[in-house]
Order: structure tokens, then C-alpha cells, then sequence
């Protein structure tokens, strides 16, 4: 995998700048990304709270570029995407005299807090379809729940879109809701983009080959998940049990995310009849229903 730079230019009004956040599930961070070429710029997603590396990156770029932020977009509400808000907003990195607006779309619950965003911070609701306008720069929100229920891509008139962490640049996606998941991946590949600059990981130059081969691998981890059970009747399983077998060649650090994608699998699979579930030890384990038609 090729390293990114602390700071990339990547066209003419869009530069990309690391979070300088990286971990197992971050790769080498999250990725920001500063549009426009005029003196008010829009920035998809902010990095973890109090990184100052990144910050200190951030006011470079726009002391180099004369410019300030406008707008804040959130792809979503994890804490590596929206920790910065705080940092930035704080800042004074927007106009003198003007304030920077953070928009990010509602989880469809009751708690659509962030405890990285401090409450003085308004964060104004995003809505499908929503366009943003700078100089050098337009942007169309489109929901894409699943990874998380407040999920968003963002496309452009030429064929770009931003995938925050509904694909990535390397490895595969986990996810709140797997029924949901896919029909944003489905919804995705129906804009066929020309690029895809996403959360995590290197830019995606062949989008339409890499969304099929996400919606291909997971139908396929679902089809290895069933099988696991098909071939062991008689017993109940947890997800850990099913990784062990299914995620053999994945490193074990990544088990963990593994497991939180087969509990969603197992649910599904269990909701269509083909897998019981049962409780063992105040935990849900899970048994092959031999009813079900494959």
C-alpha cells in the first residue's frame, strides 16, 4: 500500500490532508479533504479530537492557500471523522467576522449526539440530495445508511465522490445494518463515479470494479457463514466461532471488526429463517435451521 503524505494536492481544488490517526481500523487515518479554490473552502470530515499534527497541517494548507473553512461536512458520526470539529471551529479558522457551519446528516434516533462536538457547536441537519457551492467547488449529499444510519457519500458533477467509510481505499467496510449496506452500495454503483476519494486508505481509481467486488464479497461471506453452519448441525455457534473458521487467512487484530460484521450476517440470516438462535450464558449463539432452503 502507498504511503499518503501528510498533505496532498490532488487536483486543482481538492487537497487532501491525513488525520494523522492511525490504527488498525483508521489505516494510516482518516482522511480530510479541502475543497474549493476560492477564499472560503468547504472540508469533508475533521480527524480525532486533539491531534495537533493534523491541526498544525490544516492551518498550513490554508495559510498557504489564503484561504479559510466555511463549512464542515460529516460523512458520519465516528469519532475519527468529527473529533476535530471542536479543534477547528475553535481555531478561528474560518473568515474573520464569519462563522464556520458544521452539517451532518441525523442518525434516525433520539441520541444524535456527539460527545467529541461540545453543545456550544451547532451542527445543522444534512438532507439527501442537499447541494454545497464554493468557488471551484460543487457538492451533492446522498444518504447512504448502513455503515452507520447517518452515513453520507458525497458526488460532484465530474464524476468524483467522497465514500467516507462506505468503501474504502483498502480491505472492506464494517457496518451498522446490513440490509441497509448493501442497497447503499446498489445505490452507489448506480451513480458509476469516475473516481472514489474515501475515508480511509489510497484514492480508488476503478470505483465500478471496487463496489462490485464489495457487493460481490459480502454475498460471498454470507454464503461461507451458512455454509460454516451446514456443515456443523448439531451444535450452536457465537461469531467469534464462525471467524475463527471463515476469517482464517485475516489478521487477528482484525477479528474483533470481523465478528461485529458476522453478528450483523447471522442476524440477517437468522431474521430469514435459514439460522435459530439461542441463548447460552446470557449470550446469543446460533444453530442451523435444517427447514431452510438453500
Amino acid at each position: 500500500m502507498a504511503l499518503i503524505p501528510p498533505v496532498t494536492r490532488l487536483t486543482s481544488n481538492i487537497i487532501r490532508i491525513l488525520g494523522c490517526n492511525p490504527s488498525p481500523m483508521t489505516l494510516q487515518g482518516t482522511n480530510t479533504y479541502l475543497l474549493g479554490n476560492g477564499k472560503k473552502r468547504i472540508l469533508i470530515d475533521t480527524g480525532d479530537e486533539n491531534v495537533p499534527q493534523y491541526i498544525e497541517h490544516l492551518r498550513g494548507v490554508l495559510n498557504e492557500e489564503k484561504a479559510a473553512i466555511g463549512t464542515i461536512i460529516l460523512t458520519h458520526w465516528h469519532h475519527d471523522h468529527v473529533g476535530g470539529v471542536k479543534d477547528i471551529v475553535g481555531s478561528k479558522f474560518a473568515a474573520k467576522g464569519e462563522d464556520c457551519h458544521v452539517y451532518k446528516f441525523k442518525r434516525g434516533d433520539e441520541n444524535d449526539n456527539c460527545p467529541e462536538i461540545p453543545t456550544h457547536i451547532e451542527v445543522k441537519a444534512l438532507k439527501d440530495q442537499q447541494e454545497f457551492e464554493v468557488d471551484g467547488a460543487k457538492l451533492r449529499i446522498v444518504h447512504t445508511p448502513g455503515h452507520t444510519t447517518d452515513h453520507v457519500v458525497l458526488t460532484t458533477d465530474d464524476g468524483t465522490l467522497f465514500s467516507g467509510d462506505c468503501i474504502l481505499g483498502e480491505g472492506t467496510a464494517v457496518f451498522e445494518d446490513l440490509h441497509d449496506y448493501m442497497k447503499s452500495l446498489d445505490k452507489i454503483l448506480k451513480i458509476r463515479p469516475g473516481r472514489i476519494y474515501p475515508g480511509h486508505g489510497n484514492i480508488i481509481e476503478q470505483p465500478v470494479d471496487m463496489i462490485k467486488y464489495y457487493i460481490d464479497h459480502r454475498n460471498q461471506r454470507e454464503q461461507q457463514i451458512l455454509q460454516f453452519f451446514v456443515q456443523r448441525p448439531s451444535a450452536c455457534f457465537n461469531a467469534m466461532d464462525v471467524v475463527r473458521v471463515v476469517y482464517k487467512d485475516t489478521p487477528e487484530k482484525l477479528w474483533p471488526a470481523a465478528a461485529y460484521n458476522v453478528g450483523h450476517h447471522l442476524t440477517k440470516l437468522q431474521k430469514e429463517g435459514k439460522l435459530y438462535v439461542s441463548q447460552h450464558n446470557d449470550e446469543d449463539r446460533y444453530g442451523y435451521q435444517p427447514s431452510s432452503a438453500l
